[in-house]
């Protein structure tokens, strides 16, 4: 019998991921190490997957059994697979790059909303994600289940010392836009460069004190000004639209 979910030892140097799209991406990316493939046999039958045959070992399980070894709640679609975190790339690769866009999330802590930030941000070809190491959610299986698959393809990188990292980017020649909804200029409106670190804080708290200093522009989407409030990954789809579109 699986044991459940709260009963396995939770070894830092491993983590579940479940959920078709986010297990197929991690399947199709070299650089995530698996230890375990776990479906259920119709899963398994609809991907062309068996016991033999295949890379990876596969372990049948019918959906009861396969529930107890993740968190409750968690939706696996029939598939999970305990991999091991991904290595970071270092930041200084972005030094060489002339043109994108970078996502900066100032203490972002929902991973719902970072992983529905990544999908968007795989999804509208930006540079990648740069978050906090802490006061933000872990790169683990609720995150890349939010993601859709986005988490094997894009770059995200976490930093201790937001405001330093901030500066090290205008050293490489990105210009920092946050997002603030009591900015005078609307986003659409601004003249920005080609390279841009859009900053997006925490909702209801905004960005920091601090982290506004840093920023060279402050601006707003334009919204209904009796109702300006947008879920934090909403408003990242947008302000990501308005700059890659032109």
């Amino acid at each position: 019998m699986a044991k459940r979910f709260s009963q396995i030892h939770q070894d830092p140097s491993r983590l579940w991921l479940w959920g078709v799209h986010a297990c197929q991406a991690a399947l199709r990316n070299p650089k995530r190490r698996c230890f375990r493939l776990l479906m259920t046999e119709s899963i398994a039958k609809e991907q062309g997957l068996s016991k033999e045959g295949h890379s990876y070992k596969v372990e049948i399980l019918d959906a009861s059994s396969l529930s107890r070894l993740l968190p409750e709640g968690a939706v696996h679609q029939g598939i999970a697979m305990e991999v091991a975190p991904l290595q970071e790339s270092p930041l200084l690769e972005l030094r060489n790059v002339s043109v994108g866009v970078l996502i900066v999330l100032d203490q972002v802590t929902d991973p719902h909303n970072v992983g529905a930030i990544i999908r968007t941000a795989r999804a509208l070809r930006t540079l990648g994600v740069v978050m906090t190491d802490r006061n933000a959610p872990p790169l683990n299986g609720v995150l890349a289940k939010a993601a859709s698959g986005a988490l094997e393809s894009l770059p995200v990188w976490q930093v201790t010392n937001l405001a330093r990292t901030l500066d090290d980017l205008k050293k490489e020649g990105f210009w920092t836009v946050g997002l603030d909804e009591k900015a005078p200029k609307m986003l659409s409106k601004a003249d920005l460069p080609q390279k841009v670190a859009l900053i997006m804080g925490a909702e209801g708290e905004g960005l920091r004190r601090l982290t506004q200093e840093k920023c060279d522009f402050l601006t707003k989407l334009t919204t209904d000004p009796t109702f300006p409030t947008l879920n934090v990954s909403i408003a990242t789809a947008l302000a990501l639209y308005e700059l890659v579109r032109v």
